[in-house]
């Protein structure tokens, strides 16, 4: 996390200095998706798996209390909790069993998977509502190429049994269109989810806007080989050059002008 936002945040006493810097980063992304207007209510769910430095390797992650607007949620509150959905810091918020369920699976089933976003954007629903999905049409679009997977709803995400099929639709591919249902997305980092999920969001948006044009079947389509070429060129998503850190840490101080509480 890039401490210079946060110079005078330390963590509570007893706590290790990763987790918290993984509570004030988590906090900060809630309040940003606050600030894009991302939320459902108090619906949805961004977590967060904390470092083996603090867990000894045992998977468990960070996850929204249940109840609480995003613009509610703090470093504090947010609960710690493990695969099986134990709360395991005290809390005295219940977790959501469909965001635990979804995201635990990911958390567990995918090398890499350390943040995972879930939206109900209406433009992320809208396209997941339709037959064909996101159409390789425009600017945001190319630059996800070969990455968007699509798993087919199968009602609201409590059973277990349907964590196999969802890694098996998911695969090795980040940005996840979830049929007639939302976005989802994972990554290393918070930063680099952020920037898929990002992308994948303003794809959805055009298509939308485009759609809502008449341009269904006048749309230009993008080639494959110039899509593959975006993406390749697309730095966004690339560990070398940040992995959306820069624009990620440009929104959290666009937050912190506005509400620092987050830091709680």
């Amino acid at each position: 996390m890039n401490t210079a936002l946060h110079p005078t945040n330390t963590a509570p006493a007893g706590m290790h200095a990763d987790e918290w810097a993984a509570r004030v980063e988590l906090a900060a992304c809630y309040r940003v998706f606050a600030m894009l207007g991302w939320t459902e209510m108090i619906y949805n769910h961004i977590t967060l798996r904390l470092p083996d430095s603090v867990t000894g390797g045992e998977k468990q992650f960070l996850i929204n209390p249940f109840g609480l607007h995003y613009s509610e949620v703090t470093a504090r509150n947010l609960v710690k909790i493990n695969l099986q959905g134990a709360v395991l810091d005290g809390s005295p918020h219940p977790v959501n069993p469909a965001g635990f369920t979804v995201h635990a699976a990911i958390h567990d089933g995918i090398e890499g998977a350390h943040c995972v976003m879930h939206t109900h954007t209406t433009a992320g629903v809208s396209v997941a509502c339709l037959k064909d999905g996101l159409q390789q049409t425009n600017f945001y679009t190319a630059q996800l190429h070969g990455m968007v997977a699509y798993h087919t709803f199968e009602g609201i995400t409590i059973h277990a049994d349907e964590a196999p099929r969802l890694l098996q639709s998911i695969g090795d591919r980040p940005a996840v269109i979830l049929r007639n249902h939302g976005l989802l997305a994972w990554g290393a980092t918070v930063p680099q989810t952020f920037a898929i999920l990002w992308t994948l969001q303003r794809a959805c948006e055009i298509q939308l806007a485009t759609f809502s044009m008449g341009g269904a079947g006048a749309a230009i389509p993008v080639p494959e080989a110039i899509a593959a070429k975006c993406t390749r060129d697309a730095l966004q998503f690339n560990p070398h050059h940040g992995a959306g850190r820069d624009v990620f840490d440009a929104l959290v101080r666009q937050v912190n002008r506005l509400d620092r509480s987050y830091l709680e």
